[in-house]
């Protein structure tokens, strides 16, 4: 008697499947991972900005419920959309007390130099095109970042790293109308040129960098640290005199650059003090109108935030917690030169800034210590850190970028 025989096809299939798809997944080129990863995070990402959008009441930049590239046009947004319709003010305006006030000079122009000439192409206005500038450089630093972090780990932890950097819980700013995204690719590539030892390249790199957002100082330093580092392992690694030369005229070039910013704002003004001090300007709100002494912003915002000694007891431990971190096995593995520009611009942000809510945007430079974060390979470490990210994003999202009537907290 013959039995009837048991349906397998099915089963069968189902084992195939994840079996092809892991073939699929190994022929897919690295850039195909990274743009997938890429536009998953965006789709993740938009959800939450849309939902915080459409719960926004009236502000001072928009109505009730406003369109996603509206939403995404406020706080300093406004100010670039201003550098990009009509450049930056000749005479300085000055407060009621005589202070000089807020204006344009506080922000570079690579970004809304691209925006505007996109702009006179194709005759859209401000918002959708500052948003697709963002965008555009987004997708561009998250495959940069791919090559960068391959060159110090494997394939697979570069591209855990990238997830970290898409979902972030400042990445909602890679696609608003800030220059960080602009930013942080020409960052990115001066990085992997410098690992490369590709002198020559970061001339017109760091050039574009310096002027779309405040780093040739910190890059200067960071390339003089590199320059000093190969000089004294030149025995097992080659450092010849033509190669010392040029990495060390690179480093004073990214040096200049730091300069060139506040040195056009002394052209235009006639004040040599124009730019330090309309930076000034926006942390007077907190400790009023104070002069520049490098070293000095971070315990007075300690002391604002926290009070006396608690907020320098606590500045202070942040301090040596960030220095034992750049020696800690994970973040050694990154290697000398992303550890020196770590190190560099951390110290450039201790030396001139003030600590208030849009320090968090201030630290997105430091991204290179993701691929430490990555380095775990436990499954469970993995997707927790992700889904604690996109929950930081939400959290970041309320706190800075929302506006809920008198908003102290900018982004």
């Amino acid at each position: 008697m013959l039995r009837p025989r048991r349906q397998t096809a099915p089963r069968s299939r189902a084992r195939r499947l994840p079996a092809a798809w892991h073939a699929r997944y190994r022929l897919t080129p690295w850039w195909g991972k990274v743009v997938v990863v890429w536009a998953l995070s965006r789709l993740v990402t938009t959800s939450l900005i849309l939902v915080l959008a459409s719960v926004q009441g009236p502000n001072a930049w928009t109505g009730a419920s406003p369109t996603y590239t509206d939403f995404a046009t406020m706080w300093d947004g406004r100010w670039y959309n201003i550098v990009a319709a009509v450049g930056y003010p000749s005479v300085l305006p000055l407060t009621d007390g005589g202070q000089i006030g807020e204006n344009a000079w506080a922000f570079m122009p690579g970004y809304p130099v691209v925006a505007r000439l996109i702009m006179e192409l194709t005759n859209f206005p401000w918002a959708p095109v500052a948003v697709f500038v963002s965008v555009a450089f987004s997708l561009g630093t998250a495959l940069l970042f791919y090559r960068l972090m391959a060159r110090v780990q494997s394939p697979a932890t570069a591209l855990f790293s990238v997830v970290l950097f898409c979902v972030a819980p400042l990445s909602p700013i890679l696609q608003f109308a800030y220059a960080e995204s602009m930013y942080l690719f020409f960052l990115t590539l001066a990085l992997y040129l410098l690992l490369e030892r590709r002198y020559w390249l970061l001339f017109p790199v760091i050039a574009v960098m310096a002027l779309t957002r405040p780093s040739g100082l910190a890059f200067a330093l960071a390339l003089g640290l590199h320059v000093i580092y190969r000089f004294v392992t030149r025995r097992r690694d080659p450092f010849s005199v033509a190669e010392r030369m040029l990495a060390a005229s690179v480093a004073v070039f990214s040096a200049l650059m730091g300069l060139a910013w506040p040195i056009a704002a002394w052209a235009a003004t006639g004040d040599l003090m124009a730019y330090t001090d309309t930076e000034l300007a926006w942390r007077a709100p907190y400790i009023g109108y104070v002069e520049l002494v490098p070293f000095t912003a971070w315990f007075q915002g300690g002391a604002w935030w926290l009070g006396s000694p608690w907020g320098i007891v606590v500045v202070t431990a942040l301090i040596l917690t960030f220095a034992v971190l750049l020696f800690t096995p994970a973040v050694r593995r990154l290697g000398v030169d992303l550890r020196l520009w770590v190190a560099s611009y951390g110290l450039y942000l201790l030396a001139v800034f003030f600590p208030q809510s849009s320090t968090f945007r201030l630290l997105m430079p430091m991204f290179p210590l993701l691929g430490a974060a990555a380095l775990p390979r436990s499954r469970i470490y993995r997707v927790s850190i992700v889904l604690l990210f996109v929950a930081g994003q939400w959290g970041w999202l309320l706190i800075c970028w929302g506006v809920d009537g008198y908003d102290w907290t900018p982004p």
